[in-house]
């Protein structure tokens, strides 16, 4: 157990001193990746550099998405009940360990059930619970608190490529036809890895706490900022101006009719499968306008929930270049037939895994790379007599499996908690030596 923490607490001593901030991380992978692109697809360097130039705004509608999925659970959880909900799941912690083995499983429980949901919550829970546990390690607190994103989001029920390859209509459905989920997420192998890995990384985030001497706290001017939403008094005098201002009533219809509007979208759109990213938004929204009472007291929670978009507006668009050169230059073509090329029918389904999670780190977009790479994956499968949905599934753990390691994800989280990714990275190096390994033996096993 001390040997984690002094092999974590060395990584972290590591990455404080050689790793930069995550826009300077940004940067450099696309520079990287321009000059992969050039020396690997013999692509032109002004093509290279038009199709990164364009690709910043191949995401747009996603970054919009992404920036309200932290605007909307901000706004949420500056709500009251939200606030004692999160009070009580914070108090549920009796010290420092169980504060962390708390954040772990609430990340990888709810990303499990939605990862926009683990997203939030998690990170408006690590503000509670290190107001309540102060003396716990803060880096291993908000590591743990990223856990889900990299651990059980694609295996469980809003995972993109499962979900799509099973949705009539897809676009491989000529090719592939349905998979249903049954065959891919609720598949003993995908539930029995899922239990495997969210029991092996609790009992991880458990070692990794160090003793009480070599914890590092919060910072206290960061817990300053974790203090109680006040809400604007009502000014003195009687108006109708001021009447809609401060009444609840125009919230209160707001509320009901999107209420209403999500409870038809989830009838007609079959439960829990008509879950999406706007699905989320539209509900976080609702709710909050609802919970806040007042369009006043709305208004100034959303001024604080706003402080917290920086990173997701400076840094998407970063990413979305990178995307860009992906799909304008054949990169991902490139690299999935070298890693074809080593393949057997018994090492494909490990090797897709692998090779999912190194183009995940340069484009990390669960969905939208699957659109590229799929067609020639299953082609590949296809070739070698390995059933389609191991493949599905061995895309969709690989693609999540860099997550801990990059930190495009983890802005939202990191911008509510007032830190830099290399603040973190040493925990989840750890965390990531030891998932790694395991989910590509069972691949390994299974193929």
């Amino acid at each position: 157990m001390e040997t984690l923490v002094r092999i974590a607490e060395a990584l972290g001593r590591f990455s404080a001193r050689y790793v930069p901030g995550s826009f300077a991380i940004a940067v450099l992978l696309s520079l990287f990746t321009m000059g992969l692109a050039v020396g690997w697809t013999d692509t032109p360097a002004p093509r290279v550099l038009d199709a990164w130039g364009a690709g910043f705004w191949e995401l747009l509608s996603f970054s919009m998405q992404m920036a309200l999925v932290m605007f909307t659970g901000y706004l949420l959880a500056l709500t009251r009940p939200v606030r004692a909900l999160l009070e009580w799941l914070a108090g549920l912690a009796r010290g420092p360990r169980s504060a962390v083995v708390l954040m772990a499983l609430v990340s990888m429980g709810l990303a499990y059930l939605n990862w926009g949901l683990s997203l939030v919550a998690s990170a408006m829970l690590v503000r509670f619970v290190a107001r309540r546990r102060p003396e716990v390690d803060y880096r291993l607190l908000v590591a743990c608190a990223y856990f889900g994103l990299g651990a059980t989001w694609h295996a469980g029920l809003s995972a993109s490529a499962p979900l799509l390859v099973a949705t009539p209509g897809h676009f491989l459905e000529k090719q592939l036809g349905l998979i249903p989920i049954e065959r891919t997420l609720l598949s003993p192998f995908n539930l029995g890895l899922t239990a495997a890995v969210v029991t092996g990384l609790t009992l991880l985030a458990w070692a990794l706490h160090p003793g009480p001497e070599r914890a590092v706290r919060v910072d206290p001017k960061v817990l300053e900022r974790f203090q109680d939403f006040e809400p604007p008094e009502r000014p003195v005098g009687h108006s109708p101006a001021l009447w809609l201002d401060y009444a609840p009533v125009l919230t209160t219809v707001f509320g009901v009719l999107g209420l209403v509007w999500f409870a038809r979208a989830l009838w007609l759109g079959g439960g829990w499968k008509a879950l999406n990213l706007n699905a989320v938004n539209f509900l976080f929204l609702t709710l909050a306008v609802l919970l806040h009472g007042t369009p006043a007291r709305l208004l100034k929670a959303s001024e604080e929930a706003a402080s917290v978009l920086h990173g997701i507006v400076l840094q998407f668009p970063l990413y979305a270049g990178i995307y860009g050169i992906f799909k304008a230059t054949g990169l991902t073509e490139r690299i999935g037939q070298l890693f074809v090329s080593l393949s057997t029918t018994a090492t494909f389904p490990a090797i897709v895994y692998l090779y999912s999670g190194v183009v995940n780190y340069f484009v990390p977009s669960g969905g939208s790379k699957w659109a590229i790479e799929a067609p020639y994956l299953l082609e590949a499968a296809r070739a070698l007599g390995v059933a389609p949905e191991k493949v599905v599934l061995a895309y969709a753990w690989g693609d999540m499996a860099t997550d801990l390691i990059q930190p495009f994800w983890a802005l939202p989280l990191l911008a509510v908690a007032r830190l830099d990714f290399k603040d973190i990275l040493g925990f989840l190096l750890v965390a990531f030596v030891f998932y790694l390994p395991l989910v590509t033996l069972a691949f390994f096993v299974w193929g």
